[in-house]
């Protein structure tokens, strides 16, 4: 599984386990898979979440609101969609 593809199921894997009512921060999931240089791979976590929600399989918000994938400007939050 390359690393795109781990990052995806990771995220996937939370998103679902924590339902649609709840959130993940990207570096949840950075922390989880790269314990010891997880903000080294953070843009790379944010840009699979963000094709995740081009997929349909996610959603990417701020302050509990969606918003556009094509502008995002600070820290972000993941959930199943």
């Amino acid at each position: 599984m390359d690393g795109n593809a781990a990052i995806e199921k990771k995220i996937l894997e939370i998103a679902i386990e924590r339902g649609p009512d709840k959130t993940t921060c990207p570096s949840d999931i950075a922390r989880m898979m790269f314990p010891n240089d997880w903000r080294r791979h953070m843009e790379k976590v944010r840009c699979v979440a963000v094709e995740l929600q081009r997929k349909g399989k996610v959603l990417i918000t701020q302050k509990g609101k969606p918003i556009d994938i094509e502008h995002i400007k600070g820290p972000i939050r993941i959930k199943i969609s």
